[in-house]
């Protein structure tokens, strides 16, 4: 079968590529997708999260290879398989991220992606509860809600234990500033999920020259002999087939299965291609490389007050969380257990802030179980985790196999810098300062752990080691730049010297974003998405 244009990925990117080249009815467009429909109701649900956390059937479940600098530990990184991708599965903050990061971007070699230049495409993505603004959008697709006002007695304690260390307090992270202590906005629509999968990629499948394959697994792309890319080849249901597009093949799969798929095609560096037995089609060896990530610990404390941890551990709690979500879309499962946080600079030195903060009033942990959800400790409990928000180390995805099937190897090499392990230490020691302040005093009845025997650097720098997890934002691994051999795509996000072939999801940052990095996902789909038309009028 033969489109204009053929997505590979139905993800937070995908959805809203599909749709948005769809949208004029000009262009017949296919969009390919591993995973099944996300059609569950833990999908739509906030708090239902936890029970993709672990679950095959809609998640990856990828891990690293062993950290050498996290004591060998491989580290869990759940990437979504299903329609909505991770956009399905993630905890919903919606963060953009620090004007310098996009600026950095720009002034990498890269016009127009400068903060000035994609504040209008994250303003035409969103719809904000609180309306227009010179900063917000009330028109688009994905709705943000502040949680603000409905948060936990003892999320208002943070916030005034922030402010007792004179932190500057933030009523919109996603404003003029990013730095400061504040409650974050969720992508929630009536305490619902609001993703790119519900918002843009539903409706838009109403149109006929939209479809969509389901549960086809890409296994590589198909290139003429003058190194065009022309389709997609996929597994689907046991039979192998073949996807031809007259445009443009847009790979939307992320910063782990997009270099996977461009490996797997033979296009990489060649010589890492061929010990694999894979024909080079073109030497690009930046594919797969420049991997960048959060990655985050937390610090647990037992509380002289209820948290949400009885509640959440009680049946008749959970019934009252679940009744509240039925009749009026509120209550803790209508939000993020990330309920407030922010952004924070590690030491007076510092020129920005470096390191973002959750504030969770629920210390919990996620068994390793797909029917397991949140189990909450065994006692009142809070819990505040950090990451440094712009580390330094960089890490690769490469093909394990010339087989699809095969999960790709990821070393993220955390870890890596004496910059990396400076904000360890930085971050440990805020939390330890939020956590003694007057503000908090009738909360903290102890550290649970890192615990006070923590109590120099190198037991808090090994306690990080030994408990720090990624935070789900891999990205940078075809990086957008001017030189091929130290990028993947230009800045029109056409891949180098391969005609027909695009990137439009994170793996394109050259550089990680502050924050969590789902809304500047999707902010590079918007803008990719429209460059794409453009060039295609002009064609």
């Amino acid at each position: 079968m033969i489109f204009d244009f053929i997505v590979v990925g139905a993800g937070s990117a995908g959805c809203i590529v599909a749709s948005r080249l769809s949208e004029s009815g000009r262009h017949t467009v296919l969009l390919i997708e591993a995973g099944g429909e996300d059609k569950s109701f833990w999908f739509k649900i906030p708090v239902g999260y936890a029970k993709s956390y672990y679950n095959p059937k809609v998640n990856w479940m990828y891990r690293t290879e062993p950290e050498p600098n996290l004591g060998g530990r491989r580290i869990y990184a759940p990437r979504g398989k299903v329609q909505g991708g991770s956009g399905s599965i993630n905890a919903m903050v919606f963060v953009r991220g620090a004007r310098q990061d996009f600026d950095d971007w720009r002034d990498a070699g890269n016009p127009s992606w400068g903060f000035d230049d994609v504040l209008p495409y994250f303003r035409k993505l969103e719809t904000h509860a609180r309306g227009e603004s010179h900063w917000h959008g009330a028109e688009g697709p994905i709705h943000v809600t502040p949680m603000r006002g409905s948060t936990h007695p003892v999320s208002d304690a943070f916030l005034a234990a922030c402010d007792e260390l004179q932190v500057p307090l933030n009523e919109d992270f996603n404003g003029a500033t990013l730095e400061g202590a504040g409650v974050y906005d969720v992508n929630t629509r009536r305490g619902q999920r609001s993703h790119s999968s519900a918002e843009y990629l539903r409706p838009a499948l109403k149109r006929p020259n939209l479809s969509i394959e389901r549960e086809a697994h890409a296994r590589r792309l198909l290139v003429e002999a003058n190194g065009r890319v022309s389709g997609v080849e996929v597994m689907q249901h046991g039979r192998l087939m073949t996807f031809s597009a007259r445009r443009e093949v847009i790979l939307t799969a992320g910063a782990v299965d997009t270099p996977k798929l461009m490996q797997l095609s033979g296009f990489g560096d060649g010589s890492v291609l061929l010990k694999h037995g894979i024909s080079p089609q073109k030497h690009l060896p930046a594919i797969g490389q420049n991997l960048q990530d959060h990655l985050c610990a937390s610090f647990y404390y037992r509380s002289k007050q209820p948290t949400l941890n009885g509640d959440f551990a009680s049946l008749i709690g959970q019934a009252r969380f679940g009744l509240m979500w039925l009749l009026k879309r509120s209550g803790p499962f209508a939000m993020s257990v990330n309920q407030a946080g922010g952004f924070f600079r590690g030491s007076p030195d510092e020129a920005r802030a470096n390191i973002q903060v959750y504030f969770n009033p629920l210390s919990y942990r996620i068994p390793d179980n797909p029917r397991a959800g949140l189990t909450p400790e065994p006692y009142p409990g809070f819990l505040i985790a950090f990451n440094a928000c712009r580390p330094t180390s960089k890490g690769t995805i490469s093909i394990a196999s010339p087989e699809a099937s095969d999960a790709p190897l990821i070393r993220p090499n955390y870890l890596s810098t004496e910059r990396d392990i400076e904000e360890v230490l930085q971050g440990s020691r805020l939390m330890r300062r939020i956590a003694a302040t007057h503000a908090l005093a009738g909360w903290v009845e102890d550290e649970v752990s890192p615990s006070k025997a923590a109590d120099t650097d190198e037991k808090l720098l090994d306690y990080f080691r030994q408990n720090s997890g990624s935070i789900y934002h891999l990205c940078g691994t075809c990086a957008m730049g001017t030189d091929p051999d130290s990028s993947v795509v230009d800045a029109r996000l056409r891949v180098h010297s391969v005609p027909g072939l695009r990137i439009v999801d994170a793996s394109v940052f050259p550089n990680i974003t502050a924050g969590n990095i789902n809304a500047p996902t999707m902010m590079v789909a918007e803008k990719g998405a429209a460059m794409i038309l453009e060039d295609a009028v002009s064609a």
